[in-house]
């Protein structure tokens, strides 16, 4: 299949030169970018006219919990109002009701909703193992994105620490070590593609340190050296005063201790870090996922993005789990991590641009799922990217500026174009591969089944149904 975008008003392709194209074409053979130059005549299967329109490289979330997505919109379990742990304790007896269909369904979602929003490579963190999902729900997601067209990086996680031991997990949602680990051999085995233009890696991701054995993370450790995996968690969101309590170091030395750290790691959050934690990081080459909404509803500290630029750290950019966000749209986690930046730009001497935001959820995202085939627009890179249509009367007076458009004016509403390993998934409105109304439905009652008929917290609105 061949594809000809034809005279871009700008192409941003994020590379190490900041390069913007202007009134360029951009040819796409089967799943690479061949060309982007001027005048590009070449007999193509489709040409799109993009007079106006101008392309980015596709984003890349790295951090969410597909599974939490049933669980939003949701004043019972109201974030704002909560630490972290105590939050953890309203809102997992929900979890513990989820199966498979619920993690299937809310997956198919989530991947939609990144989607239409520009997204073409997502990373999950799925930590709820219920006895009603088993050790399954990999699978299932692997499917819903199969079919949605997205690349997938799914991060295998557990919890194995009881409740009874000083973790917020029920029961019901607790594995053993061992079950862990051969459920991750068993998904490499069957999923992981390490090459170029892979559609589905695996990811070894232990929860968070507060709740799992410390052998776990140990075990993790070895496990993802051995089979070249990469490495995520949790870290530095409020669990401080708790490692200290139970190790005597803070988080970040606990990881450093047992070699959970290094290029092929990426912590989320990481806002409870202090400046010398910052450092070590970027000696590391370890990365954050920043997930600007959860900080805002939570009210916690705001990165220092303008300093860990300069220490030279790696940040990408999440969305993380609807239940602390209730949307999966990376173009507004943009807007709201720009935001954030210019009010803390005040008070700490200088921000840093939309476009620097831009490359965290462009060039940085590829950097930290350590792929080198994606993350910017450059000839034999992966087709990944999306359009939007600058030539809309909203915009009037912006189009001098391509780069910082998005996070600056705002554009967070639905792209005009997605395309993933040069085909396109998302165009006028609609996904191009599954009947959205019937999934949709689907959802709707899966939700309602497994979550609303079952769950004290969807009280209020049950009379709604």
């Amino acid at each position: 299949m061949i594809t000809l975008f034809k005279n871009a008003n700008a192409i941003v392709s994020c590379d190490e030169k900041d390069t913007v194209y202007y009134n360029t074409d951009l040819l796409v053979e089967d799943k690479i970018i061949k060309t982007i130059s001027k005048d590009i005549n070449i007999k193509a299967d489709r040409v799109i006219d993009c007079k106006g329109k101008n392309i980015y490289p596709g984003l890349i979330n790295t951090h969410h919990h597909f599974f939490q997505t049933f669980v939003r919109n949701l004043e019972t379990v109201d974030y704002p109002n909560m630490s972290v742990p105590q939050w953890l304790d309203t809102i997992y007896p929900i979890f513990s009701l989820i199966d498979n269909q619920v993690i299937y369904y809310s997956s198919m979602t989530a991947m939609a909703d990144l989607i239409k929003h520009g997204c073409t490579t997502a990373f999950d963190h799925q930590y709820c193992y219920t006895d009603k999902t088993g050790i399954e729900a990999v699978d299932y997601q692997m499917k819903a994105a199969s079919q949605l067209g997205i690349r997938y990086h799914a991060g295998r996680g557990c919890n194995t620490l009881p409740k009874s031991k000083g973790s917020t997990m029920p029961d019901v949602m607790v594995e053993s070590t061992d079950t862990f680990l051969n459920d991750i051999e068993r998904l490499a085995n069957k999923y992981h593609d390490p090459n170029d233009f892979s559609m589905s890696q695996i990811v070894v991701a232990p929860c968070q340190p507060i709740n799992s054995y410390k052998d776990t993370f140990v075990e993790s450790v070895k496990l993802a050296r051995k089979l070249k995996l990469r490495l995520h968690t949790h870290l530095g969101e409020g669990e401080n005063s708790i490692m200290m309590d139970r190790y005597g170091m803070r988080t970040l030395d606990w990881c450093e201790d047992i070699g959970f750290i290094g290029d092929d790691v990426w912590l989320a959050h990481c806002w409870e870090l202090n400046q010398e934690e910052y450092k070590r990081l970027a000696n590391y080459k370890t990365s954050i996922s920043h997930c600007p909404s959860p900080a805002i509803l939570g009210g916690f500290p705001i990165l220092p993005m303008k300093q860990l630029k300069e220490f030279g750290t790696h940040v990408s950019l999440g969305c993380d789990g609807s239940a602390t966000n209730d949307s999966s749209n990376l173009l507004d986690a943009m807007r709201i991590a720009f935001l954030m930046q210019c009010y803390f730009g005040k008070e700490r001497g200088g921000s840093i641009s939309g476009y620097d935001i831009l490359k965290m959820a462009t060039y940085e995202g590829a950097y930290t799922l350590g792929r080198k085939d994606i993350g910017h627009l450059k000839e034999n890179m992966a087709a990944d990217l999306f359009m939007i249509d600058a030539s809309t009367l909203e915009l009037t007076g912006t189009i001098h500026d391509p780069k910082n458009i998005i996070p600056r004016c705002g554009v967070t509403g639905n792209v005009d174009l997605t395309m993933i390993n040069g085909e396109i998934v998302f165009e006028n409105g609609k996904l191009t591969k599954i009947d959205e109304t019937k999934v949709n439905s689907d959802g709707e009652k899966v939700c309602t089944d497994i979550l609303r008929n079952n769950s004290d917290a969807f009280t209020p609105y049950k009379n709604g149904f």
